[in-house]
């Protein structure tokens, strides 16, 4: 009897406020399904089911659903990264979640020589970045599709979809560096000891404040944790 291979769930943080963005992450976390066979499953926020309509509600859901996911994916792409996006990087690495930092802007940002980014998000454990440029890679692959050939014009650019295309294969480039990255950073030993994860556990049930009852919070939490410590995340 084969053996089933395991997959992890994996909390895809980005923004979601726009149509760029909605297409751009539902587009990579389908080609990061495809890429990794079905081992990861890119749980993306701006498909979650919110119940109600508070920002505190949907801010509770969306920390809750983090701290359930196996992995953490977190785009930090922009001149300016994403505040939410941070956050969440944060909680990850306060729960001891596997994290990969996926940059596809080729602009330079942050305050230091190393990652494009701030350095207060740069340097914690079990976090694996990649870092491309996507802008370069579509170019590429349009030079590809028409090397020797005579330029397009639009025309026969927007009928032949030339342009989604290329788009489609920077995607899948980008998707398999992710893929290799998570592979990487899934098979890290964790970092929080062991005698202080039921202690942390408790406190991430605490710390951000949730609406519920604390005891049905830390029970949930409890779950969370069992379920990491029996995939040998935790």
């Amino acid at each position: 009897m084969k053996t089933k291979k395991k997959s992890y769930t994996v909390y895809f943080a980005s923004e979601l406020f726009s149509l760029k963005h909605l297409i751009g992450n539902a587009y990579l976390a389908e080609a990061i399904y495809e890429k990794s066979h079905g081992r990861y499953l890119c749980v993306l926020p701006q498909n979650l089911e919110q119940r109600g309509n508070t920002a505190q509600s949907i801010r509770d859901q969306d920390i809750r659903t983090l701290l359930e996911c196996d992995l953490g994916l977190f785009n930090y792409d922009g001149p300016e990264l994403d505040s939410g996006t941070v956050v969440e990087f944060m909680f990850a690495k306060f729960a001891d979640i596997p994290s990969v930092i996926l940059r596809s802007d080729f602009r330079h940002g942050g305050d230091q020589r190393g990652d494009p980014w701030n350095l207060m998000t740069s340097f914690y454990p079990r976090t694996a970045n990649v870092i491309l440029d996507s802008l370069g890679l579509y170019k590429a692959q349009l030079g590809n599709r028409h090397r020797g050939n005579a330029p397009l014009d639009e025309v026969v650019r927007l009928a032949g979809q030339h342009s989604s295309a290329g788009a489609q294969l920077m995607c899948e480039q980008i998707a398999q560096a992710c893929v290799r990255a998570l592979d990487r950073v899934v098979a890290t030993e964790p970092i929080m000891p062991k005698h202080l994860r039921e202690e942390v556990y408790h406190w991430l049930a605490l710390m951000p404040g949730f609406k519920g009852k604390e005891k049905e919070l830390r029970k949930d939490l409890e779950k969370i944790l069992e379920r990491k410590v029996d995939h040998d995340l935790l």
